[in-house]
């Protein structure tokens, strides 16, 4: 079972599912699930071979919808982002009965020619054994785009010197990360499929396969920000997910 961090009580809304893109945890959620929480019980998760879930050989979107088919009791809204996005969206398509209302930060259901290996590698160059704090793992964690040091240093466990990432894992399979699985159906229900506008993740050539998987998608953008919209226009981000919801 996934590791899970819960805020704010169940009323007559139904909870909120959150699940992080690659690299993440729940912790990075943390300030949006509190505010969100004020009007629902808001449930967001540490992903396989992420934060402090089980670790497994695999990360395929089939068993990560799966993890969070898991979690849910009775029907949640779902909001994913990135990894966590296409996870929600398999969740849609295989488990349409736990699925209220889904909500995707940033992706498509397609495949991605860029790759993630960057990062692993920079982690992976971190002479864990001689740092003490995580000033000095930063400067050992180079090569990265600005910022990126910084969210990746969340997932460093300083007391036991080791990354709360399976990055043996994620490599291997990081194929199937950056891709999107061969699947069939639909999901009828409500999905909003939300953009930074800085973004060129979800394209307007995507459209017509997000169409034809999720028939009642609707799109919107977040002016100001990148793939990382939560975080770099959390005020739009949160406002948007409101009216949604709501």
């Amino acid at each position: 079972m996934l590791n899970t961090v819960e805020n704010g009580q169940a009323t007559d809304k139904p909870d909120l599912l959150i699940a992080h893109g690659l690299f993440g945890s729940a912790r990075n959620w943390g300030v949006l699930s509190k505010r969100l929480s004020d009007t629902r019980r808001v449930v967001a998760v540490d992903m396989r071979n992420h934060g402090s879930s089980p670790w497994y050989d695999t990360q395929s979107y089939s068993d990560m919808a799966a993890d969070l088919a898991a979690v849910i009791d009775t029907p949640m809204d779902v909001l994913g982002h990135s990894m966590g996005g296409k996870s929600a969206m398999v969740l849609a398509l295989q488990h349409p009965e736990k699925v209220n209302r889904l909500i995707v930060a940033d992706i498509a259901p397609v495949a991605y020619a860029h790759t993630q290996m960057g990062p692993i590698e920079a982690m992976r160059r971190v002479d864990l054994s001689t740092i003490s704090n995580r000033a000095e793992a930063a400067k050992m964690l180079t090569g990265l785009e600005p910022g990126v040091d910084t969210f990746l240093l969340q997932s460093l466990d300083l007391k036991e010197k080791r990354w709360r990432l399976n990055l043996d894992v994620l490599a291997a399979e990081m194929d199937k990360i950056i891709g999107f699985p061969d699947v069939t159906g639909s999901f009828d229900g409500p999905a909003l499929f939300l953009s930074g506008a800085n973004s060129d993740y979800v394209k307007r050539e995507h459209r017509d396969r997000i169409k034809t998987l999720f028939p009642q998608a609707k799109f919107a953008k977040i002016p100001g920000a990148g793939h990382w919209l939560h975080a770099e226009n959390p005020r739009a981000f949160e406002a948007a997910v409101r009216a949604y919801l709501d």
